[in-house]
């Protein structure tokens, strides 16, 4: 009998958090929500990352809420809460209370599955948040992110993979965040994890940025990966995802076992496609392979913005010496994985560095508070060497941070209890843990998520095409394109 391999779906998250800046709105999914259900997916990618923050500063919808409704849409299909481990879903590491308690409230608003990592692999920062999913019954499933780096071994890997299964996960899974994992390494580094982590099942999760993630998923897949992540096609390629449909039938081929059901999928991409171009929103494009890609690895989200800003300054003609830049300043520092927050990180200090050229000044003149935080080890383990001048010139004398970076931060719920409160729920709590007044603010003052009837995600089509007809100009979703 052939292998099965299972598929986890994340068009309502990391799909459109990389094509459409994250702005899919929770009434856009009412329609598509339900095909995906009935697919079979081994678990349904719903909130996470910068989902949870651009729900909460600019979609004015409650995240909680999100989880709630789409529950009640998605009743056969797990859905997953993806965090960044002891920093949630934001860039600041959040005290051990507040983490735990995050962990009862994604079981009590109808998660099942949870997909924590750290953006440094260091375990470290994944244990309360593992150890409190367990205990409230969350399948947990430990990311380890990817990244190509002369530190950054297959050996490596197994070894933070063992950590990860000293502290009880259920499976563990590659994140490829910036489409690094090339063919020929998928080769060697998946037996490598798959024989440290023995009978646990090993995921692939990779974007699609150097065009190379479809074929490389095969062959992940073929040297012991069982589950892979994939976006229906409509929301497939570019920086997103490979697209399930291609994907499953390429499997199929190969003489695997996939127990999907392409239709509904399909049906959610026509979907999908009507409302992109009702909200006027991008399809991707297949990206080509470019060598320059794996030397600063940043997100292609993060070069469409960093263009703007460059623009704004009169530096836009410089774009590809700060990349190239990014590069060296990322060897110098250790090899931070790109990915948030350090891409910002990274990136920030080229652009310094350059600017600073301009001027005649020598590199690392000026430096970011976070990347002197990041090289006292402030965020976690710093893998590679740092040149002893450069660290000194960095941190300007102040102690190395080698505790575990969340034993840093005082409990905070009785605090927050006692100065902002009272609050009606833990839920709004946790906001007001994660958020400032302001935003807190704001969130409550936009009220229930609406689900209008004749919202696009509500509709059925044939009444949207009698609505075009009648009104060419109709934009019900309005979505910016800025950036989380």
């Amino acid at each position: 009998m052939s292998r099965s391999v299972r598929i986890i779906d994340v068009t309502l998250r990391d799909a459109h958090q990389c094509l459409w800046a994250t702005r899919m709105t929770t009434a856009m999914m009412k329609d598509i929500a339900p095909l995906l259900d009935r697919a079979g997916f081994e678990a349904i990618d719903l909130v996470g990352g910068a989902v949870f923050d651009v729900c909460v500063r600019y979609l004015r919808e409650d995240p909680w809420e999100r989880m709630r409704i789409l529950s009640s849409w998605v009743k056969e299909t797990p859905l997953i809460i993806h965090t960044r481990g002891q920093s949630l879903f934001t860039f600041e590491f959040f005290a051990d209370d507040v983490v735990a308690l995050s962990a009862e409230r994604f079981a009590a608003n109808g998660m099942r599955y949870h997909t924590p990592y750290d953006a440094v692999n260091d375990i470290r920062n994944l244990e309360v948040a593992i150890r409190s999913a367990k205990q409230v019954g969350l399948h947990t499933i430990g990311g380890l992110v990817f990244t190509h780096s002369p530190v950054h071994t297959d050996e490596f890997y197994a070894r933070k993979a063992k950590e990860l299964i000293r502290l009880g996960v259920d499976g563990v899974y590659i994140k490829d965040a910036s489409g690094l994992l090339r063919p020929d390494r998928a080769l060697t580094l998946v037996p490598t994890i798959k024989q440290a982590i023995g009978d646990l099942p090993l995921q692939l999760h990779s974007h699609c940025l150097s065009g190379l993630a479809p074929y490389t998923a095969l062959l992940a897949v073929d040297v012991g990966v069982e589950v892979v992540h994939t976006a229906t096609s409509t929301m497939a390629n570019g920086a997103s995802h490979s697209p399930t449909e291609l994907f499953v039938r390429n499997c199929r081929r190969r003489g695997y076992q996939i127990d999907l059901d392409l239709k509904p999928i399909e049906d959610a991409a026509d979907r999908l496609a009507y409302l992109a171009k009702i909200a006027d929103k991008p399809l991707a494009e297949i990206a080509q392979y470019d060598e320059f890609h794996f030397h600063h690895q940043m997100p292609g989200g993060m070069i469409s913005n960093l263009k703007y800003q460059l623009s704004t300054v009169g530096l836009e003609d410089r774009l590809e010496d700060i990349l190239e830049e990014a590069g060296h300043v990322r060897a110098d520092l250790g090899y931070p994985i790109v990915v948030s927050p350090f891409a910002q990180y990274i990136i920030t200090q080229a652009v310094l560095n350059v600017m600073g050229h301009n001027q005649g000044k020598p590199r690392y003149e000026t430096v970011p508070d976070e990347v002197r935080l990041y090289v006292r080890g402030g965020y976690g383990e710093v893998v590679g060497d740092i040149d002893p001048n450069l660290y000194d010139k960095i941190v300007r004398g102040a102690e190395p941070i080698t505790e575990r970076p969340g034993a840093h931060v005082p409990m905070a719920l009785d605090k927050l209890r006692r100065t902002r409160g009272p609050f009606a729920t833990d839920d709004d709590l946790l906001l007001a843990a994660y958020y400032a007044d302001r935003e807190y603010s704001e969130l409550k003052r936009a009220g229930p998520i609406r689900l209008d009837t004749d919202s696009i995600g509500a509709t059925p089509l044939t009444t949207l095409i009698k609505q075009l007809a009648s009104r060419p100009s109709i934009r019900a979703f309005s979505l910016s394109s800025n950036s989380a």
